[in-house]
């Protein structure tokens, strides 16, 4: 039970929670040679779709590592509470050409509860989700009393920053939650999620922030979207509840700003929204979708095999067949993207942790 609470629960949660109160522009955890070599080892025997894996972040909660468009560097979301870094704040770095050590600054203000960074077209520029400008100290977490819940906050606005870690502009400002946002393939829209319709629902809005248009409309939480490799699709996860007791509930929790994402299915529809079609129809947490480079494919975590633990990576087709295991991780694994180009896959994982709590990030080669 404590791997559940510390580990993968806490990781679980990680897009929700996050903040700290002080500065750290860290270069990355001080490693070991064998650290930084590429290790098969890390790899389980099942998982023959990745090779030559490296460990990159080595200690703390680090998830959500998201390719910049020329792959060659990554930004995500860390706090680690044995150094003091109470809450997520996100951080970049430029991925090793060899087995050095990854090295990786601050790009957030270091204020309030961050989470959801992706690059921006150029390199040069990371988006993310911020409550800084109206809370800048951590939030108080969900209740867990009243069961496992993600804090949707209003406070959420959608900042850019450079990699110098100034913020250039704030896209979003209002009272709603607005977060979980990422970039079309075609450079030409951000797409996140909001409830400033009344519901959680999918937004598209241009890269200055102006025009913001709903493609959702469905009762439930839709999120955690993201583009097909040409833009022309979005796949995402989303909680539909059905009984007026389901029903109930979720109107209930999103007035106080929360969501229970214990049941969630994966679903994709054109860019605009059309053609909404559902995926998985599995049980229990299926999310962190993401396209599979032919684009015919969705690689995403789930729980569907216990409800609970282990989550590990699966993928299966766009109209819900061939589903086939990818990691067997005994704990956690989830937040997988694929590099642009399609060689190489990054995702969060448990596997070789120091601490039962330590989810860390790793990078291997894809295989077909």
């Amino acid at each position: 039970m404590k791997k559940l609470i510390s580990g993968t629960i806490l990781i679980f949660g990680i897009l929700m929670i996050s903040c700290s109160s002080k500065k750290d522009d860290s270069q990355g955890e001080q490693l070991s040679e064998a650290d930084t070599n590429q290790n098969d080892s890390l790899l389980y025997p099942e998982e023959k779709h990745l090779k030559n894996i490296q460990q990159l972040t080595f200690g703390g909660d680090n998830a959500e590592g998201y390719f910049s468009f020329n792959n060659e560097m990554i930004s995500f979301q860390y706090r680690n509470k044995s150094k003091g870094l109470e809450c997520d704040q996100i951080y970049y770095g430029k991925l090793p050409a060899d087995n050095s050590r990854f090295e990786y600054k601050l790009v957030s203000t270091g204020k309030g509860r961050t989470t959801c960074s992706y690059f921006l077209p150029g390199n040069d520029k990371v988006l993310f989700a911020s409550t800084h400008k109206q809370v800048d100290t951590c939030l108080t977490d969900p209740d867990r009393s009243k069961g496992y819940l993600w804090g949707v906050y209003p406070s959420y606005e959608i900042y850019v920053a450079d990699l110098s870690g100034n913020i250039l502009q704030q896209l979003t400002d209002n009272k709603f939650y607005d977060a979980e946002a990422v970039v079309s393939p075609k450079g030409d829209k951000i797409l996140f999620t909001s409830n400033r319709s009344g519901d959680l629902e999918l937004w598209t809005m241009n890269l200055d922030g102006n025009e913001p248009k709903q493609i959702t409309n469905g009762l439930g939480y839709d999120g955690g979207a993201f583009y097909s490799p040409d833009g022309s699709k979005i796949v995402f996860r989303a909680s539909r509840p059905q009984t007026p007791e389901e029903v109930k509930e979720y109107i209930d929790l999103l007035k106080k700003d929360f969501v229970k994402p214990t049941k969630m299915e994966l679903f994709i529809c054109n860019a605009d929204g059309t053609d909404l079609k559902q995926i998985t129809n599995l049980g229990g947490a299926n999310w962190a979708p993401f396209f599979h480079p032919s684009a015919n494919k969705i690689i995403f975590s789930s729980n569907h095999t216990t409800k609970r633990i282990p989550f590990n990576l699966y993928m299966i087709n766009l109209d819900g067949s061939g589903l086939e295991q990818i990691t067997f991780d005994k704990i956690f694994d989830s937040f997988p993207m694929f590099s642009y180009n399609g060689k190489k896959l990054i995702f969060a994982s448990n596997r070789n942790a120091a601490a039962d709590h330590d989810t860390n990030l790793f990078i291997a080669d894809w295989v077909e």
